[in-house]
């Protein structure tokens, strides 16, 4: 009966295939990442997590759909460094209609082991933009290349150097080089049905679903080998970005980290000059934490932030010291010079809003100087207090006394000493304070009707 036993459980991945098969008999698995916007260290983070749990998963597929306008450099290359080694394939996919990869997006394009793109979308323009300093070229116009003379030759060598990364690409992929080379020098652009045409990209598909059925049975060499795609029925599973991805997106937008580090700042400059309110210092310092956080994953300019926080520290000496509007004025000037020159790039995304820029330094104009300003003379306007502040006062009495009674000034009442007796309701002069007891002395009858 045991033989018997043991025989039944051998043959028994025999009698139903679908059992031996194991996981694979299930739905084919394809991942879905998005990429909605610029590109940079929060969407690199993205879609490298998403193709590492690809990978895990065993997944068949991988969808990258992408609408953006471009990005940070180092964030495009981390994305690209990840594609290629990726063992799973990356279906690289310009939807829905409307769409585009501009710059960075075609790169990613290019490296991916399958280029699609859905009707009405775009890609090309992938010139990359000088970083910020002297003397860089302009943009590339009316189809010139930018490698030819009239460029700075920092400008020469970081074309020369996209233009022979987008070329490898595309040659690796089996698609058209050379026109991956014009999109880097020209700048040029190509509508989807175009690259399908020159064959930049592999085919155009509507959705997600068409896609899957032209993939199906397609054969792509990734970093594991070659790869024969099993799409049938496949179970398309969207990828969303975790927590701290999603709050990475939002800080190291340029603006908001912009206006974080600005509370942060008056936060912590508002509970220094006042403490004990505790809630200003609070938010300040979590807004200047989460500022630097984004700063340290974007190209800041060292030059723009030391300008920006030497604005500031004019317009809050203006209100210390008079010098007739020039530190104010000085420090309006280098506030808006700083955060013009505070993103040290001009990718796509990554710039500050220039009514923002005015907006805020008319706003801290005015809080610096004006507010602090009169806060700081408030307190420096002399205050007098206790007795002092009775000597002169007129009151009355409100009872008849020899020597102590009491007597009322400016509505409160007060125990009196007087040098003779005082009748109830006579007028009286504070000359003096001993304690709480307040010195008096009766106030003729002349004098106090005048």
């Amino acid at each position: 009966m045991r033989i018997l036993l043991l025989l039944a459980l051998m043959l028994a991945p025999l009698a139903h295939p679908a059992a031996a098969t194991g996981p694979t008999s299930a739905r084919p698995l394809v991942l879905q990442l998005d990429i909605d916007g610029p590109i940079g260290p929060a969407v690199a983070g993205y879609v490298t997590r998403g193709l590492d749990a690809a990978r895990q998963r065993r997944a068949q597929l991988v969808i990258l759909r992408m609408d953006t306008p471009g990005g940070l450099d180092a964030s495009m290359r981390a994305i690209i460094r990840a594609i290629l080694a990726s063992p799973v394939p990356v279906a690289a996919f310009v939807a829905p209609p409307g769409a585009r990869a501009a710059s960075a997006g075609t790169y990613i394009l290019q490296a991916s082991h399958i280029a699609a793109m859905a009707p009405g979308t775009n890609l090309g323009a992938a010139t990359p933009v000088q970083i910020g300093g002297p003397g860089h070229a302009s943009p590339p116009a009316g189809g010139k290349k930018t490698s030819k003379p009239g460029g700075s030759p920092m400008q020469h060598k970081i074309v020369n150097d996209a233009a022979a990364y987008i070329r490898g690409l595309a040659s690796m992929r089996g698609r058209n080089a050379k026109w991956a080379e014009r999109a880097v020098r020209e700048a040029a652009s190509l509508s989807a049905g175009e690259a399908l045409k020159l064959h930049v990209v592999d085919l155009l598909a509507r959705d997600a679903t068409e896609l899957l059925g032209k993939l199906d049975g397609m054969t792509v060499t990734t970093a594991g080998g070659k790869r024969m795609l099993h799409l049938q029925g496949a179970a398309v599973r969207a990828f969303a970005p975790n927590w701290r991805e999603r709050l990475l997106a939002v800080i190291t937008d340029p603006n908001i980290a912009y206006i974080l580090m600005l509370l942060g700042i008056y936060g912590l400059f508002f509970e220094l000059a006042n403490p004990g309110f505790v809630l200003p210092g609070v938010i300040g310092g979590i807004c200047l934490l989460l500022a630097l956080f984004a700063f340290q994953a974007l190209p800041v300019s060292i030059a723009g932030l030391a300008l920006l926080l030497l604005g500031i520290a004019f317009m809050v000496a203006e209100a210390f010291v008079p010098s007739f509007g020039a530190l104010g004025l000085g420090g309006i000037v280098a506030f808006i010079a700083g955060s013009i020159m505070l993103m040290d790039t001009n990718a796509p995304g990554y710039a500050l809003s220039l009514g923002l820029i005015v907006g805020v330094a008319a706003a801290s104009a005015l809080f610096l100087i004006f507010v602090v300003g009169m806060a700081l003379k408030a307190r420096r306007r002399p205050v007098v207090s206790g007795g002092e502040d009775m000597i002169g006062k007129r009151g009355a009495a409100i009872e008849d006394f020899e020597r102590q009674g009491r007597i009322q000034v400016q509505g409160e009442t007060w125990k009196a000493r007087a040098p003779r007796p005082v009748r109830k309701g006579e007028a009286v002069r504070v000359t003096g304070m001993e304690g709480l007891t307040l010195v008096i002395e009766p106030i003729e009858t002349k004098e106090a009707s005048s």
